[in-house]
């Protein structure tokens, strides 16, 4: 069997990465909407912690768009798939639990992709976007397991929490004084 080219090697790096990009790209609507939905609900706690695993999963996505570029491809910007939108609040974190532990098994596919194919960076990169990924599914696991023994007793001990997650602006339009 003949041995990959370096071309050939580095196109499947950057299939993975940009197959992982659409799934964040995706998340990051996902994750959006339920915290949009969960603050009009009045469940601002678990509202403000959707936004912040959403922010992280715009960093993934950023992450994997600048190993793509590193490797002179092209970042895909469509999602991977449909955000299930106006979910009940009962069914939000199971849903999001079985999306992160389904992203850690892909993503571990991925990783050894770019270990197949000679690139440790790219590996690297799963590795630690993984880690957080895990920290995603424990927090939503988590809280579907309260949701699922407590119930409408723990809802209510959340209705009507602060949304805010502590976040200043930054930006472009911050950065230049525009706003």
């Amino acid at each position: 069997m003949a041995q990959k080219s370096r071309e050939e090697r580095t196109k499947a790096i950057i299939e993975v990465l940009n197959k992982a990009r659409a799934m964040e790209l995706l998340a990051i609507h996902q994750y959006m909407n339920q915290h949009y939905n969960l603050d009009n609900m009045d469940y601002g706690e678990l509202a403000a912690k959707l936004k912040l695993i959403g922010i992280d999963e715009m960093r993934h996505a950023e992450m994997f768009a600048e190993r793509v570029k590193e490797l002179s491809g092209e970042p895909v910007t469509e999602h991977g798939g449909k955000v299930q939108k106006g979910q009940k609040v009962k069914d939000v974190f199971s849903f999001d639990a079985k999306l992160e532990d389904n992203t850690i098994d892909v993503y571990n596919k991925f990783a050894g992709v770019c270990r197949e194919n000679g690139d440790s960076i790219s590996m690297k990169v799963f590795e630690t976007i993984i880690d957080e990924e895990q920290l995603h599914y424990n927090y939503f696991d988590n809280i579907d397991g309260h949701i699922k023994t407590l119930g409408d007793t723990f809802l209510a001990k959340i209705a009507g929490t602060p949304a805010s997650t502590g976040l200043t602006p930054k930006g472009f339009a911050v950065g230049t004084g525009a706003a």
